[in-house]
């Protein structure tokens, strides 16, 4: 596996001419992992523009390509988690399992659903790839707040606490940040982190352990319920995922020296600016 996987990559790169573009993509790709690594999430909010404008990858296309690059990426930062016992593997089924089903389902069915032309106005006509991609930037304006607001959350206590389930909002959650997930390619941990600290009274560190899991398995999941007749450029897929792969064990490298906390705000900027272009392109420039 490991050996088609690398073969896949050098094929990808020995078989095009790169340009300033696609190099700048690649570039891009590693600033996901990297931002994952050093932030513990967000990052995989800039897999979708980068695919669509770096890559010139189709909207709805980059969706399922963003899902199974986010879940590959956070399966692979979820090990460490893992290996320091901060993956608490009920809470991970209890709000993973609603999300995973409502991930896959609307990948399966409710992607396909939307028509091609979903409304117009005057002249205008509001297609499947510019409202997913207006719905994205929506969403990743509301990441970027979620990065730049100051945390309010408790500091954590050395006593371990008993830990209770809130079933129904934990659900309800997972359901929705499924669907949300499902709609955009975006593993949502932004939503998903600060769910596992209020409603599950899991610790921040075993919080965003427990998130990866849950992002991991819900995008790949998810991913798998791509329509047969789906196009999958598999070697641009892999070689992107490796590059975000690579970015996100540097970036936990440099976590050990470097404040993620500090880095976040200017993150959640960044990620603010992109998501108002991304509407005023969609919109008023399309």
């Amino acid at each position: 596996m490991k050996h088609h996987f690398i073969a896949g990559i050098s094929s990808h790169l020995q078989s095009m001419e790169l340009s300033a573009i696609e190099i700048l993509g690649y570039v891009a790709s590693m600033a996901i992992g990297v931002a994952l690594g050093l932030i513990g999430g967000g990052g995989s909010i800039l897999t979708v523009p980068v695919l669509v404008y770096l890559f010139a990858v189709e909207p709805v296309l980059a969706t399922a390509y963003s899902l199974f690059i986010v879940g590959i990426t956070a399966a692979a930062g979820s090990v460490q988690y893992f290996r320091k016992g901060l993956v608490h593997t009920r809470t991970a089924l209890v709000f993973g399992i609603p999300s995973i089903a409502a991930v896959f389902s609307t990948r399966a069915f409710i992607i396909p659903a939307i028509p091609d032309e979903v409304f117009s106005i005057g002249e205008q006509e509001v297609t499947k790839g510019t409202l997913m991609m207006v719905l994205f930037a929506i969403l990743m304006i509301a990441a970027s707040w979620s990065m730049i607001r100051k945390s309010a959350a408790p500091a954590e206590r050395k006593d371990q606490q008993e830990q209770s389930f809130n079933y129904p909002l934990i659900l309800t959650e997972g359901l929705v940040v499924g669907v949300l997930t499902g709609l955009v390619g975006a593993g949502g941990g932004f939503l998903i982190v600060p769910a596992l600290v209020i409603l599950s009274k899991l610790p921040m560190k075993q919080a965003v352990g427990t998130s990866l899991v849950i992002i991991a398995l819900k995008s790949l999941i998810g991913f798998l319920g791509e329509g047969h007749g789906t196009f999958i450029d598999w070697r641009l897929l892999l070689c992107v995922s490796a590059f975000a792969m690579a970015g996100l064990f540097a970036g936990m490298a440099w976590s050990r020296r470097v404040d993620g906390t500090r880095l976040k705000p200017a993150f959640g900027w960044f990620a603010l600016v992109m998501g108002i272009l991304m509407i005023m392109k969609e919109t008023l420039f399309s």
